[in-house]
């Protein structure tokens, strides 16, 4: 299959460079010494000119640093040692618990390709892949029979799967992230067909939905072929970049004036789920500074883990999408929401080591691990 030429937008990496600024201080002495007096009181004038100066000035530079238009992401982090003990203990039950529940088919529950696309990152994003790390064998059999589910059309989905493209976003994103590691060939071909179909299945409006078919779109459908895309460009897939410039004018046009994000155009107000996938989208799509990325991060805020603003309904989801553009965002923004996120999820997780909600219980657990082993940067798409 001939691959569409690579014209892509996104950046190959998401470091943002600094520059020490410093003053400069020159000496007197070598000059003569009937002049040091004088030089030693236009000293003391100008440093307290500059005192004068920084008391002035520096509230007008933090506000400027706060504004929305000025933002820019991926700001180094003051947080350290993220992941705690706590944390840990947190994860290993919880994979433990996810393994056990594996069918024999390497599906989970009902056997829908999304979840078990969604359970084959959760091990993915602690190190595992085929043949690698303690839960290998999890991997090799989430893998092998999502591209059993693969079809010649490029569509990844099973009998069980109701909403065809949500398994194709995260089907394709856990192939891309395994290919991005491994370049196995037997990945190369279906990992194409399915960025294909993404592309042909992008409606007018720059979106995705249900179906793969270019009719309407919604912001949930959208970033999940928007991470996908991302996914597979990283691993070395062409993706055109007509397709992300369409992508993100939809996702621009869905935002609203306090920051958070439509579910469709024309359809509803902000929330806190729609709003995490939107800025998400944005970041994945490589919009990394200015008012539209600053705006949608402040609204984030307001909806920190632990709060009523966040438990709104879709708590996983909403969850793991902001979780992830708040990693992205980067400096004091990750170092309020990991400690709110990663706290409120312990404290949700069963004494069974799963956790309970949305989709159910594999799909929860799986959510929540994949949130949880965002600082470890284990999979390919988070690491900047």
């Amino acid at each position: 299959m001939n691959q569409v030429r690579n014209e892509t937008s996104f950046p190959t990496s998401l470091m943002l460079n600094g520059r020490s600024a410093g003053l400069f201080n020159p000496t007197v002495a070598g000059w003569p010494r009937q002049r040091r007096p004088f030089l030693k009181f236009l000293g003391i004038v100008t440093v307290w000119t500059l005192a004068i100066a920084a008391c002035v000035y520096r509230p007008v530079t933090a506000i400027a640093a706060d504004s929305p238009s000025n933002f820019v992401a991926g700001q180094t982090s003051p947080l350290r040692d993220e992941i705690t003990p706590q944390v840990r203990h947190t994860v290993r039950n919880g994979l433990k618990w996810l393994a056990a529940r594996q069918n024999a088919n390497g599906s989970f529950d009902s056997g829908t390709t999304a979840i078990t696309a969604l359970g084959g990152l959760a091990f993915v994003a602690g190190g595992n892949l085929p043949g690698q790390g303690q839960y290998a064998k999890n991997v090799s059999r989430a893998l092998r029979y999502v591209l059993n589910h693969c079809q010649r059309s490029g569509l990844i989905a099973g009998p069980n799967d109701a909403d065809p493209m949500y398994s194709q976003g995260f089907a394709t994103l856990f192939l891309a992230e395994i290919y991005g590691e491994s370049h196995a060939s037997d990945l190369h071909e279906k990992l194409q067909r399915a960025i294909r179909l993404i592309i042909n299945a992008q409606n007018a409006q720059g979106g995705w939905r249900y179906q793969p078919v270019p009719m309407d779109a919604d912001i949930s459908v959208t970033i999940c072929q928007v991470m996908a895309l991302r996914a597979a460009r990283e691993a070395g897939i062409a993706v055109p970049k007509r397709v992300i410039t369409k992508a993100i004018g939809f996702v621009h046009r869905l935002q609203n004036a306090d920051g958070g994000f439509s579910y469709m155009l024309n359809m509803g107000g902000s929330a806190f789920p729609r709003s995490a996938a939107g800025v998400a989208a944005l970041l994945y799509a490589g919009i990394y500074r200015g008012a539209a990325i600053g705006n949608g991060v402040h609204y984030l805020l307001q909806c920190l883990p632990g709060t009523p603003q966040n438990n709104q309904g879709n708590y996983f989801y909403g969850n793991y999408y902001g979780t992830q553009a708040m990693f992205l965002a980067g400096g004091k923004y990750w170092a309020k929401w990991w400690p709110a996120v990663s706290s409120d999820l312990i404290k949700r997780q069963q004494t069974t080591g799963n956790w309970t909600g949305g989709a159910g219980q594999s799909y929860a657990t799986a959510m929540a691990l994949i949130i949880l082993q965002i600082p470890d940067r284990y999979l390919p798409i988070l690491q900047k």
